[in-house]
């Protein structure tokens, strides 16, 4: 069989301000039939816009290939080049001298598109049969679309921009590129948009790099163990549910629980640590996330956090694309052996956001509306926070998502999903909230399935029964209302839980050392709080921790470097006595 027919005759116009020769049409001709592998009808047109040169445009079945050899045409090819060269670091002379010494006119094709329908941030366009799922195209006027649904005879596009610049008839470029974001030490300290573009009012943001939105995870074998532990400062998840870096942790609860506040008061306690925060903050109104900024700024804490904002006023298509754009910038300085703590806030939104844009692109609605791709939409954001291994430089990624619930129930679709992709969720209730009990976690529902292998060993010596102590004291809290009948070792249980129960609330932007933590846990758990009216708990231990940094620094030291012996153990618990005793005195 003849593999090297002809294909079907094709039309093409040669576009020039004065006639060409036959010669010269001839050449044309032959250059497309070779480069077509195809009969060319060809045919002249005058053109007096067109200086010098000439522009040719082919006419197949859903697809129109531009040849520009225009003066204009040449120089925009130059543009382009000069500005490839010196998108990277170096000599930016040298660079754009050997950009236009190695430059010669391209013979490759523009393939043009034309839109034939645009509205609520939704561009549909025919010829382009040959854009790839993810590319970005280019509207004549500097828009860009974001390739998302491929039909047989139009490419629907989702454009990022909160204005419909794009009508019906304008035409589109194809770029042959992929979503992407400029990427940087640069960034530190800032807040973006979802394109990378800074909007704090500090100037232009120098970039290093230029990563793609969407890229695959890491594989197992460039992977190691979650193993080194990623402190929030906040006592009741340090003890009971260990975050360690490489980790996904959910964080989920009803609206106003606290679920902010958590990765808030994580990202503090980050502070001299060498870990870069990134807060990718989508939907959210912006006075809220002004008001996280200031408190960063007011804990001294910008320095090592970026934040990427897509706000409700935002498109959706930018509150979709924000979280791939944030982990495109933490895989950055993963890739570079920095730990990377990036908060996800909330994916809720952002999955809201997503059926909006599924929906306006006529796909097939599922469970609650979405689309049948959404598990895959958080699954493939999720699965890049890893631990990378020495080999591939030993940075890490923890990820923090938050998803709001609807009256406790974590039954509903995005919840089930994202609980399945990561390992364990901070349950926030919201009876416990309201109860003052803060952070309002549920012990219950709450897991880390890494568990101990994110904690120090003074860490997991330290919470011994914590967890058990305070299952218990849930169940016997029914027995409460009816105390004055109750036998004095049920009412001493109850006594030591409300104890415990107690200590665990703590104040919002003061995150604990490990050191505190520790002699906190050692003292309550050796029933030192007995005794101590509930109310004044939390006075008495802050304390008892001071009393203890007083009198004995070497310990404190000690137990920051995450070992605690026997005889540490003891000395905490003796100290913590004998501040009991001299203040029950006093």
């Amino acid at each position: 069989m003849n593999n090297n027919r002809t294909q079907p005759s094709a039309r093409a116009v040669c576009y020039s301000r004065n006639e060409l020769a036959p010669a010269e049409l001839d050449k044309v001709r032959k250059f497309l039939e070779t480069k077509l592998n195809g009969q060319i009808i060809l045919e002249w047109k005058e053109d007096p816009e067109i200086y010098k040169g000439c522009k040719v445009e082919v006419f197949q079945p859903q697809l129109v290939n531009v040849y520009d050899w225009t003066t204009e045409g040449n120089a925009q090819q130059l543009e382009k080049s000069i500005k490839d060269a010196v998108s990277g670091t170096g000599d930016v002379l040298s660079l754009i001298k050997n950009a236009v010494d190695s430059w010669k006119p391209s013979e490759d094709a523009a393939e043009v598109g034309t839109v034939i329908s645009a509205g609520d941030g939704i561009v549909k366009v025919s010829g382009v049969p040959g854009a790839e799922y993810g590319e970005i195209l280019e509207g004549s006027g500097g828009e860009h679309l974001l390739v998302q649904d491929l039909h047989e005879n139009y490419a629907g596009c989702i454009l990022f921009s909160n204005e419909q610049t794009l009508k019906e008839g304008t035409q589109v470029f194809r770029t042959k590129k992929s979503a992407g974001i400029p990427v940087g030490s640069g960034f530190l300290g800032r807040i973006i948009d979802a394109l990378g573009n800074p909007v704090d009012g500090k100037g232009a943001i120098k970039a290093e790099d230029y990563y793609p939105v969407e890229s695959p995870a890491p594989g197992i074998i460039d992977r190691q163990p979650v193993k080194e532990p990623l402190e929030t400062g906040l006592l009741v998840i340090d003890s009971m549910f260990p975050i360690g870096k490489g980790q996904r942790e959910l964080i989920i609860g009803d609206r106003q629980t606290g679920k902010t506040a958590i990765a808030l008061d994580t990202i503090l306690n980050q502070k001299g640590k060498n870990v870069i925060c990134i807060y990718v903050a989508i939907g959210q109104k912006a006075s809220s996330v002004v008001q996280l900024v200031n408190t960063l700024k007011a804990n001294d804490s910008m320095d090592y956090c970026i934040v990427v904002n897509a706000s409700a006023s935002d498109s959706a298509s930018l509150q979709y694309i924000a979280p791939y754009a944030g982990t495109a910038i933490g895989e950055y300085f993963m890739n570079h052996g920095k730990d990377v703590l990036i908060i996800y806030d909330d994916l809720s939104k952002h999955a809201v956001a997503y059926r909006e844009l599924s929906l306006l692109l006529g796909r097939a609605p599922g469970r609650e509306a979405y689309p049948g791709d959404v598990f895959y939409l958080h699954s493939r954001l999720l699965e890049r926070s890893a631990h990378l291994s020495a080999e591939k430089g030993g940075g890490s990624m923890t990820a923090l998502p938050v998803v709001e619930t609807q009256s406790g129930d974590v039954s509903a679709y995005i919840p089930t999903n994202i609980i399945s992709i990561t390992d364990g969720q901070i349950f926030l209730e919201s009876n416990l909230f309201f109860s003052g009990q803060r952070p309002a976690v549920n012990i219950g529902l709450s897991v880390s399935r890494v568990g101990g292998d994110a904690q120090t060993k003074a860490m997991k010596k330290a919470c011994g029964t914590l967890r058990l102590d305070l299952s218990q004291y849930r169940e016997m809290e029914v027995f409460m209302q009816f105390s004055s009948d109750l036998d004095d070792i049920t009412k001493r249980q109850l006594e030591y839980g409300q104890g415990l129960m107690q200590m665990l609330r703590q104040r919002q932007y003061h995150p604990l050392v490990l050191h505190q933590q520790i002699i906190m846990l050692v003292s309550a758990l050796a029933k030192v709080l007995l005794e101590i009216p509930v109310k004044e708990i939390n006075g008495f231990v802050t304390e008892l921790v001071s009393y203890i940094e007083n009198t004995d620094s070497a310990l404190c030291s000690r137990l920051d470097s995450g070992t605690m012996t026997e005889e540490d153990r003891s000395q905490i618990i003796k100290l913590a006595a004998q501040f009991k005793d001299s203040r029950l005195k006093n």
